[in-house]
Parts: structure tokens; C-alpha cells; sequence
């Protein structure tokens, strides 16, 4: 049996474009907005949005935890048929973890399968070298737009997470930056970038600054390793 790979290199498109496109909503096609509603509230999904004008019109934004991407639904949003969205894929580091979760909250998922080969026929169990893109579980709304978690635990040369253009960045930076000098004073002695890491991660997955602040408290407290040290 061969197997195939593939080459993808950050500079394999000519004439790259000089302004940022950033995909941040895909569109859903349901047929009970309600229904797809409490579906996805019970993935545990981020509620943006419920807007309506009273009659004909309504829009559902929803976000998938730790994404910069989210969903889109309502009445009178698409003239797509309901359920006809395909294969969407939801990146994860532990597709078993992953599983585990949506089946604790009562989604029906499959069984974990990979690929031997691009292109091949699936195959039943994780992929048992754990490469990273190999190993697949998928589930659908109730309307059948159909999801696939996908595990990727180390990216193909090029590729890789962007969600900050430099203003973005900079101001998060200097919002991280007044939080931990609110913190340093009265924690343990870390080193600065331990906060900051889980602070911005925190933020970027739609949490408020007060959490955040939380959560880089917490990270910080966890680590016990005489070798940090405050810079």
C-alpha cells in the first residue's frame, strides 16, 4: 500500500494578496431556528448575537470555544436548503478529548477513524502513529449540516493560526500589560510571560478582562517549577 504526502510551503502562491481576508462567519442553513439554537448552546458554544426585526428576519451568531470563527444562522439569512452545509471542519489537539465532551453533552458522534493515505478510504480507529491531520470523528446538527473534528497537533509548513492584525495585537499587549501590573505585586513570583500567555489565550477566546485576569492568576499559581522566575 503507498502512501502519499504532500509538500505545502508558506510561499507556494504567487502574487499573494496584501490585504487581510479574514474568514470570521460561516453561514448555517437551518430549518428551526429554536431547535438549532438549544443544539448548539448544548455544545456549550458562545452566544453573540439574536437579532430580529419583530417579523421576517433573525440572525443567530454562535462561536465555537477557542475559535475565531463562527457561525451564522436565522430566518431569511440563506436560501440554502436546510442541512446542506458539509463537512465543516473543527480543528482539534485531542480528538478523543474532544469526542469524550461531545458525548458527555449528549451528541451523537462517530467513531474515531483515519486515513492510511490523502485520498484513501477511512479507516476505523485513531490513526496509530498519531499523525497530525489523520484522524477524524464527525457529527451533525439536527438539521444534518454535518461537522468533522479533525486532530492537528503539528501544522504543515506555511500554515497556522492568525486571528491579530498589528492594531489588534497592540492594544491587547498593552490591555495584558495594565492587568498584570495590577497582579505582580500581590502574586507569586513568576515569570512575566506565563501571565500573559494564558491572559491573551483567555481574551482571545471571548472571555472578559476580569476573567481573564482569572485565568492568568490560576495558570500562574499552577506552576511550581523552582526554574520560573520573575523577569
Amino acid at each position: 500500500m503507498s502512501t502519499q504526502t504532500i509538500t505545502v510551503r508558506a510561499s507556494d502562491t504567487l502574487n499573494p494578496a496584501t490585504v487581510d481576508l479574514k474568514l470570521e462567519v460561516v453561514t448555517l442553513p437551518v430549518s428551526d431556528v429554536e431547535r438549532a439554537k438549544r443544539f448548539y448552546e448544548g455544545l456549550g458554544w458562545r452566544l453573540d448575537a439574536d437579532l430580529s426585526d419583530g417579523t421576517t428576519w433573525r440572525a443567530v451568531q454562535m462561536t465555537p470555544v477557542g475559535s475565531p470563527c463562527s457561525i451564522h444562522f436565522g430566518t431569511s439569512v440563506t436560501t440554502a436548503a436546510p442541512g446542506s452545509a458539509q463537512k465543516l471542519f473543527l480543528v482539534v489537539a485531542d480528538i478523543e478529548a474532544a469526542r469524550r465532551e461531545l458525548v458527555s453533552r449528549g451528541v451523537e458522534v462517530s467513531d474515531i477513524f483515519h486515513f492510511i493515505s490523502v485520498g484513501g478510504a477511512p479507516v476505523s480507529g485513531i490513526d496509530p502513529d498519531r499523525r497530525s491531520y489523520m484522524s477524524f470523528a464527525s457529527f451533525s446538527d439536527p438539521d444534518g449540516n454535518s461537522w468533522l473534528l479533525q486532530e492537528v497537533t503539528t501544522r504543515l509548513a506555511g500554515r497556522g493560526l492568525s486571528t491579530f492584525d498589528v492594531e489588534t495585537l497592540t492594544t491587547l499587549l498593552r490591555e495584558t500589560e495594565e492587568h498584570h501590573g495590577q497582579y505582580e505585586p500581590l502574586g507569586p513570583k513568576h515569570h512575566w510571560s506565563a501571565w500573559y500567555a494564558a491572559y491573551m489565550v483567555a481574551r482571545q477566546r471571548g472571555k472578559t478582562p476580569e476573567e481573564a485576569a482569572n485565568d492568568g492568576a490560576r495558570h500562574v499559581e499552577s506552576l511550581t517549577s523552582p526554574s520560573v522566575t520573575r523577569a
